[in-house]
């Protein structure tokens, strides 16, 4: 038996059509569907890229996050970033656009998201390794250094890309199409078991981590409310964090849990299930949790809400101050009347107005400097 080579259109061809075995027309995302979704759809990308580029900003821009969680709350709102571009990618390349698609661009396509994917977990497993060092400590922030935060990052991304990559090294239906699945086409049924049960045990891992570092925090912090009299905000500072930790893991195992359910459906060749059917509602369920993500990051975080406040207000003044710049620049025409006087030039020197800050800009608090004449 010749196996088909990776790049034949043929067999680029054959495989489209025989994975779905006839159902091609009842699955298909016509014109009047697809456009919404894809409008739709592009509207939350767009929020989603925005939005996290924010987060993004606000961290390396505010000295009051310049702490490992943040650093590593940050590299989760980057998994989110690219989970938008693989939406983007996905949402132009599906219905009758993949039948255009060749074998490597499925695996573009399905790689892009096994890769956000495996970053925001490898994240909040690696946030969950961050909070329960620095609440074992009884402190709000580990003693992680620098160093070892910037090598935890490049861990979660190279780990995240190969499991990406995992099924373009060999692990796919190329050579069986009898193997290959429905939701995943070019991913064998065996890799699809693999995935879901993998991410569903580890779901099950971190839910007991923080449900643990949760509880404890709460008993250690009943302790200290008994015996402390004055600041007790100060004492409740982990438990704010690790509340906003818990709901971003509620959101993303509420929202990716149904996914995985239905892509095991479909690794163990559950023909009564009907997968295909779910596939629309699935990936709008991802979109919205990565829409979900700097909205909770913004609700539960006083500090990051004020930061973020802060750059859209410096941004809108300093778009407004260009515009009125470029205007001021303009020359008079000749018969233009500009409503003053002449006056003979006298010696006196024009004053300098003083440089004043902008309402919305706090510079000793958030050290974000944003000025205007």
């Amino acid at each position: 038996m010749v196996r088909p080579p990776l790049h034949n259109a043929n067999f680029r061809l054959l495989s489209v059509n025989s994975l779905d075995n006839g159902n091609q027309t009842k699955e298909d995302w016509v014109n009047t569907q697809l456009i919404p979704v894809q409008a739709v759809g592009s509207l939350f990308c767009i929020f989603i890229l925005l939005s996290n580029l924010l987060v993004i900003t606000a961290v390396i821009t505010n000295r009051r996050f310049h702490y490992p969680f943040y650093y590593l709350l940050a590299n989760l709102a980057a998994s989110d970033f690219l989970a938008a571009i693989a939406y983007v990618y996905l949402m132009f390349h599906t219905g009758q656009a993949s039948r255009k698609l060749t074998v490597n661009g499925y695996f573009l396509r399905q790689g892009l998201l096994d890769t956000s994917l495996s970053a925001s977990l490898a994240n909040l497993l690696v946030i969950a390794l961050e909070r329960y060092i620095s609440v074992m400590n009884c402190k709000v922030h580990s003693n992680l250094t620098k160093r070892r935060v910037t090598l935890l990052i490049v861990l979660v991304w190279a780990v995240s890309i190969s499991m990406g990559a995992v099924p373009s090294l060999g692990w796919n239906c190329v050579c069986n199409l009898e193997s290959c699945s429905q939701l995943a086409p070019v991913f064998s049924r065996s890799y699809l078991i693999f995935w879901s049960v993998s991410n569903l045990v580890a779901f099950l891992v971190m839910v007991s981590v923080y449900v643990r570092i949760y509880v404890y925090v709460k008993r250690k912090t009943a302790v200290l409310k008994v015996h402390t009299s004055g600041s007790i905000n100060r004492k409740r500072t982990p438990i704010k964090l690790i509340k906003t930790v818990m709901t971003v893991l509620g959101a993303f195992v509420i929202c990716w849990t149904p996914g995985l359910v239905v892509l095991l459906l479909d690794g163990l060749n559950c023909e009564q299930c009907q997968v295909m059917k779910f596939k629309r509602w699935l990936l709008l369920l991802a979109v919205l949790n990565s829409v979900m993500n700097p909205c909770i990051y913004s609700y539960k975080d006083e500090e990051m809400w004020a930061t973020i406040k802060n750059l859209l207000h410096c941004v809108g003044n300093g778009t407004r101050r260009q515009r009125s710049s470029k205007a001021n620049s303009r020359p008079l025409s000749s018969g233009q009347d500009t409503g003053i006087k002449h006056k003979h030039p006298t010696s006196q020197k024009p004053v300098k107005q003083p440089m004043k800050t902008c309402s919305g800009c706090d510079t000793t608090r958030e050290k974000i400097c944003c000025y205007h004449q």
